[in-house]
């Protein structure tokens, strides 16, 4: 649709305006107090959740997006609606932006992978920001966590329900480390809403009654804290996961809960599909090796998290291994050295073959260390075998 000149004028001075009294204007009134029309001026937080209208892009937006470094063919490519906005907020954002401490690049670079940012309006980043600097110490830290995941701060564009959730999950116990975490890695749990979260909060206390535990409440805050994602799944799902993992291994409900609530939290998002997929994959890896039943279920014990990797790469992992020199005794016993990648695994066993390492007087606890005190330790034992 072509605007008349009128119109594109206004849009043009409206464009113009926004930088000059974004860190002082917050609301569609305070603009209309200062010249604007009020139509110009409702710019509000709900108008990405808006089906994209059928029309040409805003070729006004895309000079200004280009200009301001933004990568267009990203944008079309993430959410090409957004290029087809009369009104948006571009220069309001960039400048409330470069107010917190962005960069020109940090800021294009958000637009470009976020693009419904541009949607927000002066009043909704102020209210939005105002709510991260209660979790977050410092806008320079924020600032950060939009350059590595735009998403996790413009994705909802409703504050009240965000405020809601984080007082809710505070209520539970949550400390600031997790609600920063839960902000970063699963920002989907704030556009829930506060009843959905509940629901899976009081999922998780039933769970813990159920199997004997004495405190319901810390239980569900345990298994949020071990697993950031859980409150993005369905309870369906979770409850399948546990079910399946009870009946596979003849669990009593003493065992379940101390594996629940410990490291095997961390895997009650998988599909159950996925998680009966590799499993069964596993069993079948281990047995071909001659390990029993039992050995199964105690890797699962020591280390469900065994469970996330796909059964090729577990495949390769263990050959590499046993290739290496390490028993399977060894490796049911620190299961911890899965976690690291074959290229890895490989690397470490040649530089260590090469100094004659004893396997199995020395264990293998230094396959599982960092970076760092790994070749610390290839130094010392270095300069041991020159002596």
């Amino acid at each position: 649709m072509t605007l008349m000149p009128g119109v594109q004028g206004l849009l043009g001075l409206h464009r113009t305006l926004v930088p000059a009294f974004s860190c002082f204007v917050s609301s569609p009134a305070q603009l209309t107090s200062v010249g604007l029309p009020r139509w110009l001026c409702t710019v509000t937080a709900t108008v990405s959740d808006s089906k994209p209208s059928v029309g040409p892009e805003n070729e006004s937006l895309l000079e200004s997006l280009t200009f301001m470094g933004v990568d267009v063919k990203m944008v079309r490519q993430r959410q090409p609606g957004v290029l087809r906005k009369v009104i948006t907020n571009e220069q309001g954002l960039a400048h409330f932006l470069h107010c917190k401490g962005a960069s020109r690049k940090v800021v294009a670079g958000i637009i470009s992978r976020y693009p419904r940012a541009i949607t927000r309006s002066g009043e909704h980043l102020e209210q939005r920001w105002a709510m991260w600097r209660r979790v977050f110490k410092s806008d320079s830290e924020i600032v950060s966590i939009l350059d590595r995941s735009p998403e996790s701060f413009f994705r909802s564009s409703d504050n009240d329900n965000l405020e809601k959730n984080i007082v809710f999950l505070g209520s539970l116990g949550l400390n600031t480390k997790d609600l920063h975490r839960l902000l970063t890695t699963a920002p989907r749990t704030f556009s829930n809403s506060v009843e959905l979260n509940r629901q899976m909060v009081e999922f998780l206390e039933d769970v813990c009654a159920e199997l004997g535990g004495e405190d319901p409440g810390q239980f569900a805050k345990v298994v949020i804290s071990r697993n950031l994602y859980i409150l993005i799944r369905s309870t369906k799902r979770v409850k399948a996961n546990i079910d399946f993992l009870k009946a596979t291994f003849k669990m009593s409900d003493p065992e379940l809960l101390a594996l629940l609530q410990g490291a095997g939290a961390e895997i009650l998002d998988l599909s159950n599909e996925y998680l009966k997929r590799n499993l069964k994959m596993l069993q079948e890896k281990l047995a071909s090796l001659g390990c029993r039943k039992v050995d199964v279920k105690k890797l699962i014990v020591c280390y469900p998290t065994v469970l996330f990797i796909g059964s090729d790469t577990l495949s390769s992992k263990l050959d590499c291994l046993l290739k290496g020199g390490i028993t399977m005794r060894q490796i049911l016993e620190k299961p911890k050295v899965l976690e690291y990648s074959t290229q890895n695994i490989t690397g470490r066993l040649e530089e260590l073959h090469k100094l004659r390492y004893d396997f199995e007087k020395n264990g293998i606890n230094i396959l599982d260390s960092s970076r760092k005190r790994f070749d610390a330790k290839l130094e010392r034992l270095a300069l041991s075998s020159e002596e």
